[in-house]
């Protein structure tokens, strides 16, 4: 904070402005006054100049305003002293106002200042040389040394540890096999390794971290766009009420002017919303910066709100549930098809496709006709010419000689192989379920919230999953749009939908969704449509968001009630007559900086969800 008010030019005016307000008391006669005189300057030039600027641009008067014509309706009845600690207090409480902004952001920016700017790329010849990380182009080889920061996002090729703790806020470090994607700015303490890259610079999970909260930061809250529209009329109201307060005392109650005038400078400070316009903002920013540092990031107020309210949670099954890590146990096709097949799957970013080029990585795919495209049926598969790949309900009406849709069941996901109308083969694979994802379930249903799971997977595998994971309900063999019914239908029905998923498919749903959820490890779209981002794959990390919402949403309340009282009270006890300026500055602007307080312990509200996690708990396959 001292740095803060070192640094920038608000924190200096607070430190010159506190001075001359000290040596105003210090000093007598003359020099009192204009020491006074100069701290009002220095305490009310950014209130002033805010109070102008917004006047002039949105037609309306602001707080500042309030505070701005309080200070100098002291000055004129000669209470130079008075108006100083007005603005002294009040430029304080906008100091911390604006440190714990950009406290929540800087936190996560000085996160982002760990990647590395510059990266050791392999050439064609051998040589390693060293090139800017916004140089870096897909499919460009970097070679990564033990105990180095990962300078981009890429697919690993041998086996290493990677401590994730920047992104995820995990200490443990994580093992990654070959063909695994790590990310820039975690550290590399296993093996040296190269690395494919497969995101540029602007794509990376920590570039998509710093562009979603800034857009958080200009995402308010439901409640923060209903304060700053009652901000504007409330200001109004009062520059109307204090001229007709004083108006009333002076000819109706027999006050001196100058009494008047003094009750109302203290009607005029204590009627101002500070307290309640610096209800929402801090609170919210603080909470989105605790979020983002535990490994979620939410796109805004509206959102991180939103949370609390949710009533029923659709989630994917694979790589949300599951691992989607995909083997192949066992598979069945024509040695003429198997090359188209895998070239195929090497057009998609669907894990099991990556399953499946893994397994054939061997195979030779010079005689395949290249220039035909690959044309991606979302939901259901790929298709190229005559020959088509996907889940066995895509197969409806085609001839199946060799009884292949039997292999279908609830231990493996199948994926069947047509050229034409016949069926020619199938690929059955393995994934396992996230022991995490089955504490998240139970969790979120202590909560209250319904959990179904919504897969695109045949009717035994989604039954298996649903049945170990323990949600509510489950729906098999489904299409984007038939996820987007289901979405529908709970809306209909006047429910907040939560909606998981990490594919391209999931994303009309994800946008559907009163609260899309996209996982960190997913596909681009599927992040963009998002309103919540799962940097890691943990449900548990959502269900800690949703809490975090909950108590997000109760400090608001508590802010609010409180600020409200205050001023109210505040006012009354100045009808009465029981109230002078400094009382009311101290009390007004003292509740000001209690809200902002009371909001910034959010920032250290901690996840626990690791420390419950159960020791040893193996995975489940399916």
């Amino acid at each position: 904070m001292f740095t803060y008010l070192r640094t920038t030019r608000p924190g200096q005016f607070l430190v010159i402005g506190i001075l001359f307000t000290i040596l105003g008391f210090v000093a007598g006669g003359i020099y009192s006054r204009l020491a006074f005189y100069a701290a009002i300057f220095f305490l009310g030039f950014f209130a002033a100049k805010q109070a102008m600027v917004e006047t002039v641009t949105s037609k309306s008067p602001n707080v500042d305003l309030l505070m701005i014509l309080a200070a100098l309706g002291a000055v004129v009845i000669n209470y130079e002293s008075e108006g100083a600690m007005l603005l002294l207090i009040f430029a304080g409480a906008e100091f911390l106002e604006n440190f714990a902004t950009d406290k929540s952001t800087n936190a996560i920016k000085e996160l982002m200042a760990h990647v590395p700017s510059v990266a050791q790329v392999l050439q064609a010849n051998g040589e390693v040389v060293e090139v800017p990380t916004e140089e870096l182009k897909i499919g460009d080889i970097a070679v990564v040394s033990k105990g180095a920061q990962i300078p981009i996002d890429g697919l690993i090729d041998r086996k290493t540890q990677i401590n994730e703790a920047a992104l995820t806020g995990e200490s443990l470090p994580v093992e990654k096999t070959e063909g695994d994607e790590v990310f820039a700015g975690t550290l590399n303490e296993g093996n040296a390794f190269h690395l494919t890259v497969n995101k540029t610079s602007d794509q990376t999970v920590f570039s998509n971290i710093i562009r979603m909260v800034e857009e958080a930061q200009s995402r308010p809250s439901k409640i923060s766009k209903f304060i700053d529209r009652f901000e504007k009329q409330y200001v109004i109201g009062v520059l109307i009420a204090v001229p007709l307060f004083i108006f009333a005392l002076y000819f109706f109650s027999n006050f001196a002017f100058e009494d008047a005038f003094y009750r109302g400078m203290v009607l005029l400070t204590v009627a101002s919303p500070c307290a309640l316009v610096a209800s929402a903002t801090p609170a919210t920013l603080s909470a989105i910066s605790n979020g983002a540092k535990n490994g979620v990031l939410v796109k805004g107020g509206a959102a991180m709100e939103a949370l609390a309210t949710m009533e029923i949670l659709y989630s994917d099954k694979t790589g949300t549930l599951t691992f989607g890590d995909f083997q192949v146990m066992e598979y069945q096709i024509p040695e003429s098809v198997l090359p188209e097949v895998v070239f195929m799957e090497q057009q998609s970013t669907h894990p099991i496709a990556r399953a499946i080029v893994q397994q054939f990585s061997d195979l030779k795919l010079d005689g395949i006709d290249q220039t035909e495209p690959v044309e991606e049926i979302p939901g259901s598969g790929l298709k190229k010419g005559a020959i088509k790949v996907g889940k066995p309900s895509a197969f409806d009406g085609f001839h199946d000689e060799h009884q292949y849709r039997s292999k279908t069941t609830e231990d493996h996901t199948t994926v069947l192989v047509a050229e034409g109308q016949n069926i020619v083969g199938y690929i059955a694979l393995s994934d396992q379920i996230r022991p995490e994802a089955i504490e998240a379930v139970d969790g979120f249903q202590e909560e209250g919230i319904q959990v179904e799971l919504l897969t695109g997977d045949n009717q035994a595998v989604a039954e298996k999953v649903a049945g170990e994971v323990g949600v509510d309900a489950f729906a098999a063999a489904c299409l984007p749009e038939d996820k987007i019914n289901f979405i529908l239908r709970s809306q209909e029905d006047g429910q907040v939908v939560g909606m998981v998923g990490d594919g391209i498919n999931d994303a009309p749903a994800l946008a559907t969704a009163d609260i899309g959820v996209a996982m960190g490890s997913g596909s681009s779209v599927a992040m963009e449509s998002a309103d919540v981002v799962i940097v890691k794959n943990d449900l548990m990390k959502l269900l800690y968001s949703y809490r975090l919402s909950h108590r997000l949403n109760t400090i608001i309340k508590q802010n609010v009630v409180f600020a409200v009282g205050v001023i109210v009270v505040l006012i009354v006890l100045n009808l009465l007559g029981y109230l002078d300026l400094p009382a009311g500055v101290v009390f007004h602007e003292g509740s000001t900086i209690l809200v902002i307080l009371n909001g910034l312990r959010l920032l250290r509200m901690e996840d626990k969800s690791a420390a419950a996690q159960p020791a040893g708990e193996k995975p489940v396959q399916i």
